[in-house]
């Protein structure tokens, strides 16, 4: 058996969650038989430095206590590295564990999930996205949601998914169609006004809207949600079929299947996994087989 994992915090995920989750998770392991250490890091960017520490001295897993934010951190230190995660989803949005079909909000369900997995070296792979130097999970967003993504999390309440709710009815007073050149493995380069692009490794974003339904980490294919040029009212129609994924069938999306994108457009900034990435143009890759996770077959 394995002996040592890393149990990487957020305290502050989910209005306190990480930090009360992270007892019971601890418990969880040890009574499985494993020695536990923890990270948490002062700031973000202490954090991500210590938890790369962590991962380059050797460690058997590195469990990941918070949301997608706290996951996406953790993403950029075991990626490539055959070091399995462990997902303990208790933040706001959960949307990569959600991609997953991971224990939700039950810490100590998807510790014991994960600590069977490891006992039994057993660790599904599944592919993550990569643009500007950096992994992501879930989905990189460009355009409107994006700008939705900025003031959403400048809101301090509601909390939870209702914020986003308020910032697209806000962002939609001040939308006008965005020029975009998309290419798609290699292709010829298409130029498109649309409201947004998204760009799938899952099937969510923004906790459980489903903006790239088709999509699964499994497959190692990204799945690539274009909304065309659509009035206000359209958007507010489509709007809320984006929790079920059917704003898929309304005749303003399309929907691609890529393992490579260049994406460009003026004055957007990307979006990868709810964190802020880099302005646009961006190549984004595909890369199977880039993540070990426990628990998933």
């Amino acid at each position: 058996m394995t002996s040592e994992i890393t149990l990487f915090v957020n305290p502050a995920a989910g209005g306190g969650r990480g930090r009360r989750a992270a007892e019971p998770v601890a418990e969880e392991l040890r009574r499985a038989g494993f020695t536990v250490r923890g990270v948490r890091g002062t700031d973000a960017e202490d954090a991500r430095r210590c938890v790369r520490q962590a991962v380059a001295e050797g460690t058997d897993a590195l469990f990941a206590v918070g949301g997608d934010g706290l996951v996406h951190m953790a993403l950029q230190a075991v990626a490539g590295t055959g070091v399995p995660l462990g997902v303990i989803a208790v933040g706001t949005g959960n949307d990569f564990a959600r991609s997953l079909g991971l224990p939700v909000r039950d810490p100590a369900a998807a510790a014991r999930l994960a600590a069977t997995a490891l006992a039994q070296n057993r660790a599904g792979e599944i592919a993550l996205g990569r643009a500007a130097g950096t992994w992501f999970g879930t989905v990189l967003a460009s355009g409107f949601d994006s700008r939705v993504n900025d003031r959403g999390n400048r809101i301090r309440l509601p909390l939870g998914r209702f914020k986003y709710d308020v910032a697209t009815v806000a962002e939609l007073a001040a939308f006008r169609p965005i020029p975009y050149r998309l290419t798609l493995d290699g292709g010829e380069p298409q130029d498109i006004e649309a409201t947004l692009v998204a760009v799938g490794n899952g099937p969510s974003y923004g906790g459980g809207m489903r903006i790239c339904a088709g999509a699964d980490p499994r497959e190692g294919m990204f799945s690539v949600t274009v909304v065309g040029r659509a009035t206000r009212r359209d958007l507010l129609k489509v709007f809320p079929r984006v929790y079920k994924g059917t704003h898929l069938e309304h005749p303003a999306v399309t929907v691609h299947r890529a393992a490579r994108i260049e994406l460009a457009a003026p004055g957007v900034t990307a979006y990868a996994d709810g964190e802020p990435l880099a302005a646009l143009p961006l190549a984004v890759e595909c890369r199977a087989g880039a993540l070990r996770v426990l628990g998933v077959s």
